[in-house]
């Protein structure tokens, strides 16, 4: 995999032990640069999968006996409002001691981390992989995609870095990235996107798809793993669309636009919710602080507002029509409640799947208040600007929600529905803090 891969922009080295790549005595052509890099890309790819796919089995096995086998033995109603307020505090004790005592801490405060960064110890793994899966078989309205990321990309570069001290340590970051990202949605198109997004217009040689083949080799591979192994799907079940009219894009620009603000909300009061489990100042304080707050809000919302959302998106979808206006609405503001307070509190967790759920909900109760609105645009055009306004990914948001659709005559709506929301997110406050505590724009 040397020389440096031709996708690799100098300037987003990020750590300062990278060796730079001895350079070819004569220039050489694309082909003898790109195929060199086809094998790495694709173990990084298997692995990354496989990794993602044990942390979720293993969450999953987990989530069966505190939830079903435990209750069952004690005789209680497994999402009784007690016993979700139980299980979302003790997740927060076991959570906080992890981080209170494992070595690593499970690594930075997720508040101020995005998908990827700088490449964590070794020795943060297994402490962030544990929390990680506390947190999504205890019932956190987080999902798994920031911590597994976080927990490829220090696996990649340290044996990257060992195997192949010469090739530049980001290109291991970017080919970890992309290689779990396409596992987690089980198609590379995804992670094209975000990698094409955060290559754009940056300095470095070759063309952009020069570039992007190593990042979608990777992706690609993880993508297939996932597939073959688990069969991941967004389908919703939702109604085709098949012939959108001048309705469904006063629809979808309504709705994505107004699904924007409501995120937007959350955005707003993250950096106050954050300061003030950080007055608590120790992790055996501040998560099963949030841990019984979340179980309260859980109570509340019931069994469909807790975990990371993707099945439970499902479920919501499959009773279009059988939810009333009230109960979607509860639906929506307890689960951005839910995980406004999960972010703060220091749950190592992602925040895209429950945004998914939050879109999902809020695109529901626009079409139980109109029904004449199609629920396929109504779901895709919320789930559309809620993740504008939590993630700032724009293809990754376009891209959900066209997942979600199923329909590729709702992608044209997307398009157009996304510029008025963009209007509304861009230059405000991010779900995402600085090391200070300060929201990002």
């Amino acid at each position: 995999m040397s020389p440096a891969p031709i996708w690799l922009p100098r300037w987003r080295e990020r750590t300062a032990d990278h060796a730079s790549p001895t350079p070819p005595a004569a220039d050489p052509t694309p082909l003898r640069i790109l195929l060199p890099q086809v094998l790495p890309a694709l173990l990084v790819g298997v692995v990354a999968a496989l990794v993602f796919l044990g942390v979720s089995a293993l969450a999953d096995q987990l989530k069966n006996v505190l939830w079903d086998d435990l209750p069952s033995a004690l005789g209680i109603g497994g999402y009784s409002a007690l016993w979700i307020i139980v299980m979302l505090t003790a997740a927060g004790i076991a959570s906080g001691l992890l981080i209170w005592k494992f070595p690593g801490h499970a690594g930075p405060d997720p508040a101020s981390e995005g998908l990827g960064g700088v490449p964590l110890a070794p020795g943060v793994v297994p402490g962030l992989l544990i929390a990680a899966t506390i947190t999504l078989a205890g019932g956190v309205s987080l999902g798994p995609e920031n911590p597994i990321i976080a927990c490829n990309i220090a696996l990649t570069y340290w044996l990257g870095r060992k195997a192949a001290p010469a090739v530049p340590g980001a290109a291991w970051v970017v080919l970890a990235s992309s290689a779990t990202i396409g596992a987690l949605f089980g198609t590379p198109v995804a992670a094209a996107l975000v990698i094409s997004e955060a290559l754009a217009g940056t300095p470095g040689p070759g063309s952009l798809w020069d570039r992007l083949f190593a990042p979608l080799v990777a992706a690609g591979a993880g993508s297939m793993t996932t597939q073959l192994l688990a069969e991941p799907t967004f389908d919703m079940g939702l109604p085709p669309l098949t012939d959108p009219g001048w309705g469904d894009l006063l629809s979808a620009l309504v709705i994505a636009s107004a699904a924007a603000a409501f995120g937007l909300a959350a955005c707003y009061l993250f950096p106050h919710v954050h300061a003030a489990f950080r007055r608590l100042r120790h992790p055996l304080l501040m998560l099963p602080v949030g841990g019984l707050v979340l179980g309260l809000l859980g109570a509340v919302g019931g069994q469909l507002t807790l975990f990371k959302g993707l099945d439970e998106v499902k479920e919501l979808s499959s009773s279009i029509g059988g939810w009333s206006s009230g109960e979607l609405a509860k639906f929506a503001v307890i689960k951005l409640l839910a995980l406004l307070v999960a972010a703060s509190c220091g749950f190592r967790g992602g925040r895209i799947f429950p945004a998914v759920f939050i879109g999902a909900a809020f695109g529901l109760l626009a079409q139980a208040l109109v029904p004449e609105v199609s629920p396929t645009v109504a779901v895709s055009a919320g789930v559309l600007g809620v993740l504008l306004a939590t993630t700032r990914q724009g293809w990754i948001s376009l891209f959900t929600g066209a997942v979600i659709a199923g329909s590729p005559a709702v992608i044209a709506l997307l398009c157009l529905a996304s510029l008025p929301a963009w209007l509304i997110v861009t230059g405000r406050p991010q779900l995402q803090l600085d090391q200070q505590g300060h929201a990002l724009h």
